[in-house]
């Protein structure tokens, strides 16, 4: 992994992201830490010809987007219409919202409509990737529900999240290997526990992750992205970003 490679994705620093000013603001930040790519989430109703601007001004690349799940299943065309806009080639689905997932037809319609808009991006030159939490590792007739999804819709590749992976009683390096040639992307979020044993989301390098086999497995699988996210921070989240990158460029880059 080259530190070219780690992003941050703004979903992190979403509180500083909800007008043109703050967002240029944090972006200044984001670059003055040392990162030199970003994925966008959960920002503020800003033009995309801003997104970008302001992203190239502080010579950032938008390497990856989140889009709202609907419009990803129901208007694909609006989506592949926006990765344009912003110049970038990849999104991911980030939530099944309103599906069982303990029912197998609802999961094989959602693989299907997962299918059908991955196409429809892949036609235009661009990559719908699938963004996981615990529970689609929820076992269904004898699967994990993420296993389904990516065996049904084919075109469809990963976006794995390490914490989410683990905290469904996966192996973050083990869907790494699973997912080899099809996970462009890879969410970087560490996992630990208190001394109650309550799992919280920590930066890299400080939870129990073993990040060196994580990032050696997703390399040979071809992933593009190194994303740093972390949910919740214990204090500024800006700090939790850098202690992140700090540690990513002391350890884990080549």
């Amino acid at each position: 992994m080259k530190i070219d490679q780690v992003a941050v994705q703004l979903y992190t620093l979403r509180d500083f992201c909800k007008t043109s000013a703050d967002y240029a603001a944090t972006l200044k930040k984001v670059r003055e830490i040392g990162y030199q790519a970003i994925q966008i989430s959960a920002v503020g109703p800003i033009p995309e010809a801003e997104l970008r601007s302001i992203a190239e001004g502080e010579g950032l690349v938008i390497c990856a987007t989140h889009e709202p799940s609907n419009v990803i299943l129901n208007e694909p065309q609006r989506i592949v219409e926006r990765l344009a806009a912003l110049g970038c080639s990849y999104t991911a689905y980030p939530y099944p919202n309103g599906v069982a997932l303990d029912d197998a037809a609802a999961v094989n319609r959602l693989a299907t409509q997962l299918e059908a808009s991955a196409a429809v991006l892949s036609a235009a030159g661009q990559t719908l990737c699938y963004h996981n939490h615990a529970f689609e590792l929820y076992r269904l007739e004898g699967k994990p529900v993420l296993e389904i999804l990516f065996d049904t819709a084919r075109n469809l590749q990963g976006e794995p999240d390490t914490y989410w992976i683990q905290a469904g009683g996966g192996n973050p390096e083990a869907w790494c290997a699973k997912l080899k040639g099809r996970m462009p992307l890879l969410h970087l979020k560490d996992f630990a526990v208190d001394v109650a044993g309550k799992a919280y989301y920590a930066e890299i390098g400080s939870g129990n992750l073993d990040f060196k086999s994580i990032i050696a497995t997703a390399e040979g699988s071809g992933c593009r992205w190194f994303i740093v996210e972390q949910d919740i921070c214990p204090g500024d989240p800006f700090v939790s970003v850098k202690k992140s990158f700090d540690y990513i460029r002391a350890n884990l880059v080549d």
